[in-house]
């Protein structure tokens, strides 16, 4: 990989446009509106389970690919979160009471859709004595018994008001890969994580590797906030202090006009850089490009990821 030199003023291009304008969309983070069978046949299997994916309800623009080729990420726990952070559109508000037959229908439709991996996330549920850790092991294990073969990711919201034996249940289930995603630097997170707190989630991170150090961590941000190059590195080094496997780094899309500006659209150049970055500090994996989501390619990327370490250990 080229070596790469970025500049050091952040955002020439703010100064020609009003504060109240967002940039113009560049041509590298265009995609194609879903469309075709295969989209068509994984919708059909998602309503006949009666699921909800982070795919449509997080506006997703990878939802088109995915679902042409027959992947979808699991949203179990409801489509209504406790939290309101500022990049999500996902809806805030009072939570419906779980649904305890959800564990099974996930993994009906993961057998339906023959997945060789599955991606199983959930909105925040800070209404719930265990943040829905237990019924994030139930579906672990619905699935795990339906589809043996099939590895999974889980990506989990960050159990702030939880104590450490909640985490536990969540880790005993054996999930392939423990994702929680910081997703930005912490100077950002009192405008767009508010209910957050990123040396938890960073804590939240290390246990897992404590509790079971089989388990694959990984964790995301998205750029394009107002963070600085000198942050995302930082964060990068924290990551790496709590052993976190996988990084991933996406651009910010602002789902509508009340959420979170665009500060801007980081080139692919800089992506590439942070990348090169990101492998430089010790990460088994690292997928960092303006339309990198946590779950978009993840079956790949585990694949990759498992190599890697095989590969760590046979040098070591």
């Amino acid at each position: 990989m080229r070596d790469l030199k970025i500049p050091e003023q952040r955002h020439p291009e703010k100064a020609h446009r009003p504060d109240n304008a967002q940039p113009k969309k560049p041509k590298w983070i265009r995609v194609k509106a879903p469309t075709g069978e295969g989209y068509n046949a994984t919708k059909k299997i998602m309503r006949e389970n009666k699921l909800v994916t982070v795919c449509e309800e997080a506006g997703c623009p990878n939802a088109g690919e995915c679902w042409s080729q027959g992947h979808a990420t699991m949203m179990i726990m409801g489509d209504i979160c406790t939290r309101g952070c500022t990049f999500c559109n996902i809806a805030t508000g009072r939570p419906e009471n779980l649904d305890a037959f959800e564990p099974g229908r996930v993994a009906d439709a993961v057998q339906k859709l023959g997945l060789n991996h599955v991606v199983i996330t959930s909105v925040d549920r800070d209404d719930l004595k265990d943040g829905g850790a237990e019924h994030f092991a139930q579906t672990i294990r619905a699935v795990r018994h339906r589809s043996p073969k099939t590895t999974i990711e889980i990506l989990t919201p960050d159990f702030l008001k939880c104590d450490d034996s909640v985490l536990a249940t969540v880790v005993a289930a054996k999930p392939d890969v423990f994702n929680h995603n910081l997703e930005t630097v912490p100077g950002l997170y009192p405008e767009v994580r508010p209910g957050a707190r990123y040396f938890h989630s960073l804590r939240l991170l290390q246990r897992v590797k404590e509790l079971d150090p089989t388990i694959f961590t990984k964790s995301g941000i998205m750029v394009g906030l107002g963070e600085e190059r000198q942050a995302v590195l930082q964060v990068m080094d924290d990551a790496r202090a709590a052993d976190v496997d996988f990084l991933t780094i996406g651009q910010y899309l602002q789902p509508t006009p009340k959420h979170h500006a665009v500060d801007r659209f980081v080139t692919p150049e800089e992506f590439e850089s942070f990348e090169k970055a990101a492998f430089g500090k010790g990460f088994l994996m690292v997928s960092a490009t303006p339309l990198t989501r946590s779950s978009y390619h993840a079956g790949d990327d585990f694949a990759k990821l498992r190599e890697a370490r095989m590969k760590k250990l046979g040098q070591a």
